[in-house]
Order: C-alpha cells, then structure tokens, then sequence
C-alpha cells in the first residue's frame, strides 16, 4: 500500500519537472462533509495542488482533515485523506474529476457507553475513490478560485461492532479552494 503511493507520489513529481511552471497551483481548501449515515455533516480543511497538463487535462494533489460521528456519538471516525484526482475539462472553466483516496483512518469509541466499554481505538489505512465536477475560476493573473462536488466511495468495515453493521460511510463533498500559481 505504502509502496503504491510513494510511486504515485514519485510520478507527480516527476511530472511536476516536465511542465511550464505556470501551470502549477497550490492553495487552500475548505469544504462541507456528510456521510450517508453519519450523524451530522461537518466542515473539513486542508491543501491543495492542481497541475494543468494540457488545456483539457489536469490533475490534482490533495490532503484534507475531516471527522464525523456515527450512532449519536458513540463512534467518530476521524480521517486524513491523500487523494490523487484526474481532471477533464470539456470547457475552459468547467471541470469533471475522477480519483482514488489514500484514508489514514481513526475509529474512537466511545468507552462510556454501553457496548463500547470493551472496544479498543484503532487506526486503519483504506483505500477509497471519488468523481464529481466544479468549475475554476481565474482571479486576477496568477490565482485561481475552485467550487466542485465530490462523491466518495468507501467502505469502513463497521459489522464487528454491534449496532453500527448496517451504517454506510460513503459522502458527499462540497469544496471550495484559492489556489496560487507557483
């Protein structure tokens, strides 16, 4: 797994040498989260950094932090994802993207409550993948501003915890990023 991604980490940067300066931006990303079956949805932040490899195709680099809670608080399920996007654009300012996601997983439960006073923390890696579309506006020369939608595809294993085996953790993301050329 670790393998997987310092390859695909190898070949960004590879491309990265490869490309007109120009093209490549960096910034930050706010967004709006909310699982199928969380209990609520919630604000996420991160980074950041899309490469437009021809006027049609691009790709984009990203880290983000986000955390949700299942079962009225009796689980949450904090997450750290690393994603790799495609990014095609049919139009000058509209994009489709399509990804995977490299999710750093934490599950905390809740040991005051009843079943969960015998139930370890545990981090686990996951493998997860995405597609949705947004549009990237130019501001200014050398700065761009970013608004997409994103569906997430992931499947937590939650079966060996009583009465969380039927939640879905797939999500909906709404972001919106300032990216600055570099």
């Amino acid at each position: 797994m670790l393998k997987k991604v310092m390859l695909t980490i190898g070949l960004i940067i590879l491309m990265l040498t490869q490309v007109n300066a120009q093209s490549i931006s960096l910034g930050p990303q706010i967004g709006y989260q909310k699982a199928r079956d969380a209990d609520e949805g919630k604000f996420m932040g991160g980074v950041a950094m899309r490469l437009k490899l021809t006027p049609s195709l691009g790709v984009e680099a990203s880290i983000n932090y986000r955390a949700e809670k299942y079962s009225n608080g009796a689980l949450t399920v904090k997450s750290w994802p690393v994603m790799i996007t495609g990014l095609f654009y049919p139009l000058p300012m509209v994009y489709g993207a399509i990804g995977t996601g490299w999710y750093n997983t934490t599950f905390d439960y809740d040991q005051s409550r009843f079943p969960f006073q015998f139930v370890a923390d545990e981090t686990k890696q996951k493998i997860g993948w995405h597609f949705g579309g947004g549009v990237e506006l130019p501001i200014g020369t050398n700065s761009k501003l970013t608004a997409d939608i994103r569906y997430v595809f992931i499947d937590y294993d939650f079966k060996s915890i009583p009465g969380i085996d039927d939640k879905n953790s797939d999500f909906y993301v709404f972001s919106v990023g300032f990216l600055f050329g570099l």
